[in-house]
C-alpha cells in the first residue's frame, strides 16, 4: 500500500469515528462500507484458509467486520487497517476452531529437534515433492498453517505477522523454524 492510500484510509477512519461519536449511524455505516468493499475478499480468503470451510469463513468474516466496526475507535494506526482486520480475523478463526475442538497431528518436539534435517530440504523441484509439501501443509494445525502462508505465500514481514498473532518477532521466527522442521518430518513420513 502506498502513502497516498494510507492517508486516504486515515482520513476515512477519522471521519468514521467522528460520525460514530456524533451518533450519525447512517453516515458512519456509509463510510465503513468503503472498508468492507475494499477488504472483504482479503478477510474472507484469510479466514477460509484458517478454518477450511467456506460457509463458516463467510460467517466469521462478517463477524470480523462487525467487531471491527464496533472497535474502530480503538484502531491506533500502528499497522495498516487491513493488518488490524486480519488480526481480528485471526482471533475469530482461532476461537472458532477451539470451539470445534479440532484435533491435529502433534509431532514430538524432541523428534523435531533431533531430525538434523536442513531447511533446504523443503526446497523442491519435483511435482511429487510439491504435492507432499502441500499435503503436509494441509495436515498442520490452522495456526501453524496460517503462519506459513503469511510468511512464505503472502510475504508478510515478521513484525506484521507478530502483530497479527500477538507474539514477539523472535519467538515467531523460532516457531516458523520448528514448523519447517515439522513439515520435513511429515513429508518424510509420507514418502
Amino acid at each position: 500500500m502506498d502513502r497516498r492510500t494510507d492517508i486516504d484510509e486515515q482520513l476515512r477512519i477519522s471521519r468514521l469515528t467522528g460520525y460514530m461519536t456524533a451518533g450519525d449511524r447512517k453516515a458512519a455505516a456509509a463510510e465503513y462500507a468503503f472498508f468492507v468493499r475494499r477488504y472483504s475478499s482479503s478477510v474472507l480468503d484469510f479466514v477460509a484458509r484458517m478454518v477450511g470451510n467456506r460457509a463458516d469463513a463467510e460467517e466469521l468474516a462478517q463477524n470480523v467486520f462487525v467487531k471491527a466496526y464496533k472497535a474502530v475507535a480503538q484502531f491506533e494506526g500502528r499497522s495498516s487497517f487491513l493488518t488490524w482486520l486480519i488480526r481480528i480475523a485471526y482471533n475469530e478463526s482461532i476461537n472458532h476452531l477451539r470451539r470445534r475442538k479440532v484435533r491435529w497431528i502433534d509431532i514430538d518436539e524432541a523428534l523435531i529437534a533431533d531430525s538434523g534435517e536442513s531447511d533446504d530440504e523443503l526446497s523442491t523441484g519435483s511435482e511429487e515433492r510439491i504435492r507432499l509439501l502441500e499435503s503436509a501443509l494441509d495436515d498442520l494445525p490452522p495456526d501453524e498453517r496460517m503462519l506459513v502462508h503469511l510468511y512464505y505465500y503472502d510475504d508478510k514481514p515478521l513484525q506484521e505477522i507478530a502483530y497479527i498473532v500477538d507474539a514477539e518477532p523472535n519467538a515467531l521466527a523460532v516457531r516458523l523454524h520448528r514448523i519447517r522442521k515439522k513439515l520435513l518430518i511429515m513429508i518424510k513420513n509420507k514418502e
